[in-house]
């Protein structure tokens, strides 16, 4: 029964993914520029779920996807860790927030965007090279499901 309830939030999530890849408008602005490289290149011990445990919770793995809980409480920054396969995030929750890369050049400021992100928020990304972010809320966490699509 818990294989069918994990298959079951699988393919919702995918729903809603391809639902928000395809029907939501992308912000106004100069897109954002993120240079991910190779992840054969990457530390394995910064794979997200071993570098950053606390935020990042496996629901589900297997050899084709990894689902992904993750939360940063206000205030908190993550450690620096990667996400080595392409994803479909669902962002339901967010205050402004910050995204670094591995050397602290900061990716995407969301104080700098020309209007505020709506939730929830369905994206795509690449595999996304080390990064951390750090949640500038002082109330608000940041709350997100991430789907792996591994090759």
């Amino acid at each position: 029964m818990k294989s069918l309830q994990a298959y079951f939030l699988l393919g919702s999530l995918l729903f809603i993914g391809l639902g928000g890849l395809f029907g939501q408008d992308n912000p106004k602005g100069p897109p954002i520029l993120y240079k991910s490289g190779d992840p054969a290149d990457w530390p394995l011990d910064q794979d997200a779920v071993i570098s950053a445990p606390n935020n990042h919770k496996i629901l589900l793995e297997n050899d084709m996807v990894r689902v992904l809980e993750v939360t940063l409480s206000p205030n908190e920054l993550e450690p620096l860790h990667h996400h080595q396969w392409p994803s479909v995030l669902y962002i339901m929750e967010a205050g402004d927030f910050i995204d670094r890369d591995g050397n602290g050049n900061i990716i995407l400021d969301t104080r700098q965007l020309p209007s505020p992100l709506t939730f929830p928020l369905t994206m795509w990304k690449d595999p996304e090279a080390p990064h951390s972010v750090q949640n500038l809320s002082q109330t608000k966490p940041i709350r997100l499901i991430r789907v792996e699509m591994k090759p």
